[in-house]
């Protein structure tokens, strides 16, 4: 009762770390939720479905658990013929997908999922999609497609697959998306079975269809059903899924450092505020422990009120997140909001084991002082270091030095995360270490107003040097606005001029037939340029050769590429990259068999093991050998040298020059990535500045004898006012410049990495337009909260 009654008392003092929390858990909340809402469901084509047989999963490199490898003609055939007799089972059918997109008036029909658009007949009765007129494809130049891309029955019809452009007969239309060919057709174009889906018949008991499922495929793979159907995706819907992910996931890995960051400082200063209160509690006989009891429950109920209202907010912004990530493309299609109870109630925990761990951080040191110390003067209680301050910060400094030099030489996956990890952590360093120098830095900014006879200076310059502990505290959340504004800003800048400029270089003298509407060159594309780089991927799986079976958990799945360079492409050989052979545990002149997609295996011998090299690839063969086992494949860019003529007469290509395709290849990307930093940006700025505002506000309250005192004193309401913008400005000039420094040295080392990724010579790069508005809104926002309060409280005094 007794906290209740302090929180009540007290809610003024308690406000900042209440909306602090409210801001911290909103955010969190709110990208929980979207996070919740993009899983992965279960598409359309597959609702007339009750099961799903799938090959087993082999794993990635690191080990991972990534694609399943297909069953083979051979493998699957009893395995269809053993599910179609499971009891209400009405139908087994082979899946398969495979590119097909057409073309009209000369262009490619805007389709993004074209690459697995092309299907065989019978998966129409997946969704089901039923016939709205004409009838089922039967010959290998007949084709039923979506009614609503306007082709009549009987007409003729262009259709773009992995060997180029073809004409079909039209022979009838579907309710649904896709391009439906002959079983025998579309087996030509995927061999390898993917998946077997079981359509029941009405009324069938799904559980009894699932276990008698499995028996019929043993060891041989998986049945799912339910929400488990959800794994087959298509790829351009999991790539979507991947950015807003990683876009999301960012947001709530800043939004949680900020919370962390800005409720600690803001409790440290609200419990700093308190001492004379505390002080007293220990006169009249109250034990350590139960003063620690007492600010660590204030806390606990500031943070689950603040973490109620969050919630509530995060829910009601949910829906704003989810219309952002529909503007930057990267929300997967059909997907809706729906609140789940975990992601409240993670962030509830979030905003109230933040509190406490902060109050607890705060009252340790007030709840050892003194009784009749604390109610002497505040100096003492705000001496700049002590021993286990001055540790922690140096190690934590120590850990920021380490990660900057890390940023330098870590990959390029890994550079930006290891940037922010670097500026978070030297964030840290800076406000532990604040207290040692903010005095020495007041004195050096006041000292050229000390001769003008103004008392505001010296009343400034004694506040830094007699209170460093709470000079620091409002020091802490400018550092963290200012340094995350500088750094993401910086890092859209550096990469701005370092990737264009270094792919240029790459590629420099070539011209780049690249696709222009669709997901892949064509064979047809391939032909028209017979020179040049035409790397055609694939995914195998490499077996291990000590293994008689093939079964995926015997295989690693990994990017082959197919070369048609004959320095790589020598039939029967393999060319390897070192890590990748490292990985493996292969060397030159070892065999190892290579499961393709087709699901047939071919033993290879390694050939050569090289340095790695991105441009040549980790895993290259002949691209005859990937043409004969994935027919599906489609080409990547073709690199033309600037001796050979480039063709881009067929539909859905592009040339490009080495700049202009540098160009293309940044702008791909710097639309999310501007947008990304921006967000981000607009996060940590805001929600540092309403931290300034309300730490500002805090400090001016818990200043008010401070200011009793200097009226009495003959101090006029202006001058007043005057001491409280020029401490506010002083404080966010050292925090402005301590944010600015902390992220140099990150994005020094981003640049250093950039130059030796790119050979090219890059420099380090900064916003200043993001820097000046983020240096200002946190000046406006930390000037207005302090002129508001100290002049309500000279208000009061006066009456």
């Amino acid at each position: 009762m007794l906290i209740l009654a302090n929180v009540r008392e007290r809610w003024s003092g308690f406000l900042g770390a209440f909306v602090a929390v409210l801001v911290g858990v909103a955010l969190i909340s709110t990208t929980l939720v979207i996070y919740d809402s993009a899983r992965p469901r279960v598409q359309p084509r597959y609702d007339g479905t009750t099961a799903l047989a799938l090959p087993h999963k082999a794993a990635d490199a690191d080990g991972s658990p990534e694609d399943r490898m297909p069953w083979s003609k051979a493998e699957a055939e009893p395995l269809v013929a053993g599910l179609d007799k499971v009891p209400g089972v009405a139908d087994a059918v082979v899946d398969r997908s495979f590119y097909a997109q057409a073309i009209k008036d000369g262009k490619p029909v805007t389709d993004e999922g074209a690459l697995e658009s092309g299907h065989g007949w019978s998966s129409a009765r997946m969704a089901p999609y039923k016939l709205v007129s004409g009838r089922a494809p039967s010959a290998a130049n007949e084709v039923v497609v979506d009614r609503t891309l306007g082709a009549a029955v009987g007409g003729q019809l262009t259709v773009n697959l992995t060997e180029g452009r073809k004409q079909f007969t039209v022979v009838g239309t579907v309710d649904g998306p896709g391009y439906y060919f002959s079983e025998a057709f579309a087996a030509q174009h995927q061999p390898g079975v993917g998946a077997i889906a079981l359509v029941a018949d009405k009324g069938a008991d799904t559980g009894a269809i699932v276990t008698a499922a499995k028996k019929v495929l043993g060891d041989n793979g998986d049945v799912v059903s339910g929400d488990g159907r959800s794994e087959l995706q298509p790829q351009y819907i999991e790539h979507k899924r991947f950015l807003g992910v990683q876009l999301i996931s960012a947001m709530a890995l800043l939004g949680l450092f900020t919370t962390v960051f800005v409720v600690a400082s803001m409790l440290v200063l609200a419990t700093g505020m308190r001492r004379r209160e505390i002080g007293l509690l220990r006169t009249i006989g109250a034990a350590p422990q139960q003063v620690k009891r007492m600010i660590i429950g204030e806390a606990a109920v500031v943070g689950l009120l603040g973490s109620i209202a969050g919630c509530v907010a995060g829910v009601v912004a949910a829906p704003v997140l989810r219309s952002i990530l529909d503007n930057l493309d990267v929300a997967p299609p059909g997907m809706e909001v729906t609140v789940a109870s975990w992601p409240l109630l993670t962030a509830s925990v979030i905003g109230v084991g933040v509190s406490v761990i902060g109050a607890w951080t705060a009252g340790r040191k007030a709840a050892r002082v003194a009784p009749i110390e604390a109610l002497l003067d505040s100096r003492s209680a705000n001496q700049g270091m002590g021993r286990g301050r001055w540790i922690a910060g140096l190690a934590v400094l120590g850990a920021g030095v380490l990660l900057a030099i890390g940023t330098a030489t870590s990959s390029a996956d890994n550079r930006i995360n290891m940037a922010i990890f670097a500026t978070m952590t030297l964030i840290v360093a800076a406000a532990l270490l604040t207290p040692a120098f903010i005095g020495p830095v007041g004195r050096f900014l006041t000292a050229p107003f000390q001769r003008g006879g103004s008392a505001g200076p010296v009343l400034i310059r004694a506040e830094l040097v007699a209170n460093p502990r709470r000079a620091a505290s409002l020091v802490a959340p400018v550092i963290a606005a200012v340094g995350f504004a500088v750094l993401l800003s910086g890092m859209v800048e550096t990469m701005r001029v370092a990737y264009p400029a270094g792919e240029a270089l790459k590629v420099s003298g070539q011209t780049i037939v690249t696709p222009d509407g669709t997901p892949g060159n064509t064979d047809e594309v391939v032909a028209a340029n017979p020179v040049g780089k035409a790397a055609l991927p694939t995914r195998a799986f490499v077996l291990k050769a000590d293994k008689s079976t093939e079964q995926a958990g015997n295989a690693t799945v990994l990017d082959v590429l197919g070369s048609r360079d004959p320095r790589w492409s020598k039939p029967g050989e393999a060319v390897l990259g070192e890590h990748t052979a490292k990985k493996l545990g292969l060397t030159k002149g070892e065999e190892v068999p290579v499961r393709f997609a087709d699901g047939t295996a071919v033993t290879l011998r390694v050939g050569s093991v090289l340095p790695d090299d991105p441009a040549r690839g980790d895993f290259v063969v002949s691209r005859d050998l990937v043409r004969a086992h994935d027919p599906a494949a489609l080409t990547d860019d073709i690199f033309v040298p600037g001796d050979a003529n480039a063709s881009g007469a067929v539909p859905g290509t592009a040339l490009h020059d080495a700049a202009e395709y540098a160009l293309a290849d940044y702008q791909t990307d710097a639309k999310l990535t501007d947008s990304l930093a921006m967000m981000l940006i607009v996060i940590a700025v805001g929600y540092s500045v309403i931290a300034v505002a309300n730490s500002m506000a805090m400090a001016a309250h818990g200043r008010r004898r401070d200011f009793g005192v200097m009226k009495s004193a003959g101090g006029t309401v202006g001058q007043l006012l005057l001491v409280s913008v020029g401490e506010t400005s002083l404080v966010i000039v050292v925090g402005a410049a301590l944010g600015i420094l902390v992220t140099l040295p990150p994005l020094a080392g981003m640049a250093s990495g950039l130059s030796q990724a790119t050979s090219s010579d890059v420099s380090l790069h900064l916003s200043t337009g993001t820097l000046t508005i983020a240096v200002l809104g946190t000046l406006v926002a930390a000037v207005l909260a302090g002129l508001a309060v100290t002049a309500k409280t000279l208000r009061r005094q006066a009456v």
